[in-house]
């Protein structure tokens, strides 16, 4: 199919701003999505050309079957994971279907609150400029508003942060003594610094009220193939989500993917390696150079409010894009104080990030020091 084609970069920007993927077609810099762009490595692909005529001539296995693959590539239990097509299959199912009332800090991924039915959804505002989680006033008000569904990202999406591993069992604790079910989404987990002293898979079954849900999408660099996973140890709770889901939701592609994954353990933690550098760098770079406040990152990404007196994050963005064929993201339609002065930006090579500091701060105004 031949790419669109557009009279000129403002008409394409319009375009681009109102997609969800498919960017690779459009031919500019992403600095919006947020992947590994260091994993899988080439042999994938070629274990792919390999097999390719049973990938696309056969039916794929079913769900038991790939909760028994993931379980292999996470050390879980098979009966502890729902498989979906990508985390977006998951978050329908949670906040559209199970959840009565479900409460989410925000700003936050906005598809947990887009996925559920009006009226449905408690949002518990960040403490500002911080943006950091008081989980104790969170709890409180999860517990007042009866809330039978909880929902944290860490780390978060668009602040970057993550909540520390004791505030999650703080939360666990205290929602699981009123029946409310807590949800972390731990889809960029694999970026922070020490992702093994964050993560709340290991403790599934010492708090049962709680559920895992993650992407495979951002860490493994693999969008296209459509994968995530619920864990819990709540086996009523893992039940009602797989009824959601139907037999054959995965497709051969995804399948392989994780049938192969184990033997490339050593190159994904390199991967993600090369991404928290050339995102530490990135940050480093905005810190010294563009004014405003750069938030410290967990994944890989940067959230910024840009300087006042200046462009706001639409502008920036647009500009961005006009000028310099580069696309970050601005938090403009984000449920927070002054959204329209932040912008979220992924890293990506050391030598794009460098391009995209360089046209910031031409836009700015900004010299280097």
């Amino acid at each position: 199919m031949p790419l669109r084609e557009y009279h000129n970069q403002a008409e394409k920007y319009e375009y681009i701003s109102n997609q969800h993927g498919g960017y690779y077609r459009h031919g500019f810099i992403d600095h919006a999505y947020l992947y590994n762009l260091y994993f899988p490595p080439e042999e994938v692909f070629e274990r792919f050309k390999n097999k390719i005529h049973d990938l696309v001539l056969n039916y794929p296995v079913a769900q038991d079957a790939l909760a028994s693959l993931m379980g292999r590539i996470i050390n879980q239990k098979a009966e502890h994971l729902v498989i979906g097509n990508g985390a977006a299959e998951l978050i329908k199912i949670v906040s559209g279907q199970l959840a009565q009332t479900l409460i989410i800090p925000v700003p936050s991924f906005n598809e947990y609150a887009n996925a559920a039915p009006k009226g449905h959804v408690i949002e518990f505002p960040l403490e500002f400029p911080s943006f950091e989680l008081d989980v104790e006033k969170f709890a409180d008000h999860a517990i007042k508003v009866k809330a039978d569904v909880a929902v944290v990202v860490s780390p978060n999406n668009p602040t970057s942060r993550a909540i520390p591993k004791f505030d999650l069992v703080f939360l666990a604790k205290k929602l699981g003594r009123h029946n409310c079910r807590l949800i972390i989404d731990e889809s960029f987990i694999d970026f922070a610094q020490d992702p093994h002293l964050l993560s709340m898979e290991p403790e599934i079954e010492r708090y049962p009220n709680i559920a895992v849900l993650k992407s495979m999408s951002k860490a493994y660099g693999i969008c296209g193939l459509r994968i995530g996973y619920l864990l819990t140890a709540n086996t009523e709770l893992a039940h009602e989500v797989r009824q959601g889901v139907h037999i054959w939701n995965i497709n051969g592609f995804a399948e392989e993917f994780l049938r192969i994954l184990p033997d490339f353990s050593d190159d994904f933690i390199k991967s993600c390696n090369r991404v928290k550098q050339d995102r530490g760098k990135l940050y480093k770079d905005l810190k010294s150079l563009l004014g405003g406040t750069i938030y410290a990152p967990d994944a890989n990404f940067i959230f910024c409010r840009l300087p006042d007196g200046g462009p706001d994050g639409p502008e920036v963005t647009k500009k961005l894009f006009i000028e310099h064929n580069m696309y970050i993201k601005h938090c403009g339609g984000k449920t927070m104080p002054e959204a329209d002065r932040f912008i979220r930006i992924a890293a990506r090579t050391n030598k794009e990030n460098s391009n995209l500091v360089d046209a910031l701060v031409s836009i700015l105004g900004y010299k280097e020091l």
